[in-house]
């Protein structure tokens, strides 16, 4: 489990509920060899990817986020455990959530916004659903503007394969800049895929696999987010992601009809 609870677990604003396959059991962990695996190091910020806050006055991170592409240029994607309970806590969103993109050193040099709308599968709701840990929000407009016109973003991949070589980028909750690390996924299982890099504390969850990386912009394609088995991975060295096929990519066009609702 790679987030940072905080104190705060009320319900706001969410529509819908799509069409997703039945929940499939966890699968086992698989051996690693820690020695073969690399070791994520401190990166520069990436403008797409940030830190979640609780609007509170407080300055503590709990998760990772990054900018996905959408039509209404206002969406973001993270880990589904990152703004909703579960089951365990009877499906309550996260109330007063705000992002930084970009963060460093206690600054936002792209600004920072506000959430008007939360969106996981209605399985995660339910059953805490791994294989459906995957969260959408809807930025609000910031001084006129949408987040993905500020910092880019990158596409969402579904369904195309298991192994990619990709860069996943986090924001340990004690840490005031991100890790980064680049390595091979593999597959855990049909529903599930495994990226094998030290330092992915606690506050990375939600943190992007990002595939086909442009190297000037950072953006590419997102091909998972840290969560799912474990809700990310029990250890530093391991982490997971939902495999983001058709059940997601379903919730991913329910957060944009919800977004242009909310727009209108």
């Amino acid at each position: 489990m790679k987030l940072r609870w905080m104190a705060v677990a009320v319900m706001v604003a969410a529509t819908g509920g799509c069409s997703v396959a039945a929940a499939a059991a966890d699968p086992p962990p698989a051996a690693v060899d820690s020695d073969l695996a690399p070791d994520a190091s401190a990166a520069p910020p990436t403008p797409s990817v940030g830190a979640l806050f609780v609007r509170d006055g407080g300055a503590n991170h709990f998760c990772t986020a990054s900018v996905v592409d959408s039509p209404g240029r206002d969406l973001l994607i993270t880990a589904a455990h990152c703004i909703n309970s579960g089951a365990a806590g009877h499906g309550a969103y996260r109330q007063d959530i705000e992002f930084i993109p970009g963060y460093r050193d206690g600054q936002a040099p792209f600004g920072t916004w506000t959430v008007r709308q939360l969106l996981v599968a209605p399985q995660w709701v339910s059953g805490s659903d791994p294989d459906l840990d995957v969260g959408f929000v809807v930025l609000q407009p910031n001084d006129g503007r949408n987040i993905e016109d500020v910092v880019g973003a990158s596409q969402l991949g579904a369904d195309s394969g298991y192994r990619y070589s990709v860069r996943v980028t986090g924001y340990p909750d004690g840490d005031d800049a991100p890790v980064s690390c680049v390595n091979w996924t593999t597959r855990q299982s049909p529903t599930q895929l495994r990226f094998d890099c030290g330092g992915f504390t606690d506050g990375t969850s939600g943190g992007p696999w990002i595939a086909d990386i442009n190297p000037r912009t950072g953006t590419g394609t997102i091909v998972g987010v840290i969560g799912g088995y474990q809700q990310g991975g029990d250890t530093p060295a391991i982490s997971y992601s939902s495999y983001l096929g058709d059940a997601v990519q379903g919730l991913y066009q329910e957060a944009i009809a919800a977004a242009g609702l909310a727009a209108g």
